[in-house]
């Protein structure tokens, strides 16, 4: 019965670490096995007078072009191939992912919302609703002001009466005063 671990066939042994081949050493294998058999098909079908005449050429070639591989030439040894590529060499597979995570800018641009999207953003329901809200709100303070509104109609016929009753009681006081002082000057 198989304990905890991974599934299939493939087992990682204890301590060790799991091995990922990048991108890039696949292309460069791949070329590789392709040229061999290039010169393998080469050397199987062509004489040898041809092959010198070829390589008389390939090496001329490479003087001019000193990367391109011609169809003839042998593969270059693994030495040379380490110096050149230890240069575009990568370590790990962070070349390959491209991360948009804004705490990790290299010399980019740090661009707004509005420039991402094409200038308007849409707004979530939330926000679009508080938007409604103090919209609806200003406009019922505009239409209160003007007195257009059910409240605001009967606030005001609320202030006409008070006005009224204070208009009253201010009569029925200056009437009090001048009974007062009539009464004064006949005593």
């Amino acid at each position: 019965m198989p304990r905890g671990g991974p599934r299939g066939n493939k087992k990682t042994h204890k301590g060790q670490r799991r091995h990922f081949t990048d991108e890039s050493e696949m292309k460069h294998a791949q070329e590789k096995e392709e040229r061999q058999k290039e010169w393998r098909r080469k050397q199987g079908i062509e004489s040898e007078e041809e092959e010198e005449e070829e390589g008389k050429e390939a090496v001329k070639e490479g003087e001019e072009n000193k990367g391109a591989a011609a169809p003839g030439d042998l593969p270059p040894s693994s030495s040379e191939e380490d110096s050149d590529d230890e240069s575009d060499r990568h370590k790990g597979v962070e070349h390959l992912i491209e991360v948009e995570n804004p705490n990790r800018m290299k010399g980019r641009a740090i661009k707004k919302v509005t420039e991402l999207e094409g200038g308007k953003t849409e707004l979530t329901r939330r926000e679009r609703e508080e938007i409604e809200k103090q919209q609806a709100k200003a406009n019922y303070q505009k239409m209160h002001m003007a007195g257009k509104t059910d409240e605001a109609r009967a606030d005001l016929a609320r202030l006409a009466i008070i006005r009224k009753q204070r208009e009253e009681a201010t009569k029925k006081k200056e009437e009090q005063k001048a009974k007062e002082e009539a009464a004064k000057k006949k005593s």
